[in-house]
């Protein structure tokens, strides 16, 4: 007996529509291996239709008024609430999440970030109009970019597309979202649901490849290309942006280090790193991964990182008892494998190390130690369940291995010490630095990083800002 696979389609000017050529992708439940649905492989003529689509919309959108646009994303919450129970399922056959875990930290922060996007279109304002010359006023207008073609991860679908179209919208503008071909499920939905409240146009949804999004890029159309992903795909983003000199919003890799003192709540500690490092299979860009311990308490510390991996469980999306799900896909699986099996002599792998199983793609949560500041792993991103510990001697050196990576997205700091708190957040080179916690966003505060980590700001009105062009009206008072 064969089960039927779903059939997903994209949703271009309000419509859902297969591919023009019919091309598909299979869709892969990463807890199980297995088939459950196929996609479209959306080509050139799909990007077209969606970019007009989204370009006719454009001029009734942007002239809108934000009380307008307020009400319609404030209706997209209400309706996310409403379907929860499906939006996290679909979410956790995309992406093999736990469905407690995807119902209670996920889908409560989507709904509220949209919810202050709403909130945010009705405060945008410019400098107050004011003479800088004799006989002329002088007024700033912010206005929306235009066209935004948007490209989301598959760590987080449902939250990055929220990330995306969000502020976007909010500030007038259109959009063109593509998931990733290996999480498209929870985006389709989105779209099913954003339906009824969006006039036609405003936005859209095409899936596909990485050459789909390199048509999306490279067209013609958007004002603006943003998308969270690898840095590898960053870059290649920010070239083909830059031959029509579109505008463009990276969130790309991390590497962040938790720096953890010799007066650190030890016990606290270990939780919460543990927490945010295993959370999500790792596969977060802030995920607690490259933790450095002062070396009077390493072994002591190294000893209870090992313990916490051991207590910490993976395992199918209905275990009520796991923090986290399957890596993403086979290929992700390979990724983090490698990074274990190619450490140096001098690693020792104190938890973990190895695939949990033979269905699906799940691993161990993972401790290493013994590393040093050139080794792979600690140089580059994992994305897996893996944590990383270094020691270090003094504070100096403790900034010197820290900043001592090419990426800058998130770090933290464990101390009692308030002025040493005060002077690494001072002197850590990333966008966000906690302390004596590690991974809690809102909304109302700016999400993004430095260096390889891409620029550009998610969440907060920063990140609404991003989505707005400044225009200067001066007119003469003499008529």
């Amino acid at each position: 007996m064969t089960t039927e696979l779903r059939r997903l389609r994209n949703y271009i000017g309000g419509e859902f529509k297969d591919a023009a050529d019919g091309r598909t992708t299979e869709v892969v439940n990463p807890a199980t291996g297995e088939v459950y649905a196929t996609a479209p492989l959306s080509g050139q003529a799909d990007v077209d239709a969606a970019m007009a689509a989204a370009a006719a919309a454009f001029p009734g959108w942007r002239d809108t008024t934000p009380a307008e646009r307020q009400k319609a994303l404030l209706k997209i919450a209400d309706a996310f609430e409403a379907r929860a129970d499906e939006l996290v399922a679909a979410e956790s056959e995309n992406t093999g999440k736990p469905l407690g875990l995807t119902a209670s930290e996920e889908l409560p922060p989507m709904v509220d970030q949209i919810r202050f996007f709403a909130g945010a279109a009705r405060l945008l304002e410019g400098r107050s109009a004011g003479e800088y010359m004799d006989g002329m006023t002088s007024i700033v207008r912010r206005e929306p970019v235009g066209v935004c073609a948007q490209v989301a991860p598959w760590n987080y679908p449902m939250m990055m597309a929220v990330w995306k179209f969000a502020p976007a919208i909010a500030a007038g503008n259109t959009v063109v979202l593509k998931p990733s071909d290996t999480t498209p499920a929870s985006t389709v939905l989105m779209a099913e649901i954003i339906d009824s409240v969006l006039p036609k146009g405003v936005f859209n949804v095409i899936c596909g490849d990485r050459e789909t999004g390199r048509a999306m890029v490279e067209h013609s159309t958007p004002a603006m290309a943003s998308i969270t992903g690898s840095v590898r795909a960053g870059m290649q983003v920010a070239e083909s942006a830059s031959k029509d000199v579109k505008r463009v919003h990276l969130e790309l890799g991390g590497k962040a280090p938790v720096v953890v003192f010799e007066d650190a709540d030890i016990p606290k500690a270990v939780e919460d790193i543990a927490v945010a490092g295993y959370f999500n299979a790792g596969q977060d860009c802030t995920a607690a991964t490259r933790v450095l311990v002062h070396e009077s308490i390493h072994d002591e510390f190294v000893a209870a990182l090992a313990k916490a991996a051991a207590d910490t469980k993976t395992g199918a999306p209905d275990d009520e008892d796991v923090l986290y799900g399957p890596l993403n896909n086979p290929n992700q699986l390979g990724q983090v494998a490698g990074f274990i099996e190619r450490l140096p002599a001098h690693a020792k792998v104190e938890a973990g190390g190895h695939r949990v199983g033979d269905k699906g793609y799940f691993y161990a949560p993972t401790v290493v130690s013994g590393l040093k500041q050139d080794d792979e792993i600690i140089q580059n991103e994992v994305f897996g369940p893996v944590i990383t510990v270094q020691s270090f001697t003094d504070e100096s050196q403790a900034l010197e291995y820290a900043n001592g990576v090419e990426f800058a997205l998130a770090s933290s700091v464990w101390t009692k010490d308030h002025g040493r708190a005060m002077r690494m957040s001072k002197n850590l080179d990333f966008g966000c630095v906690w302390i004596n916690t590690h991974i809690p966003l809102v909304a109302e505060m700016p999400h993004g990083g430095f260096k390889k980590s891409g620029y550009g700001k998610d969440l907060s009105a920063y990140g609404f800002e991003d989505y707005t062009r400044i225009k200067h009206v001066m007119t003469s008072l003499d008529g």
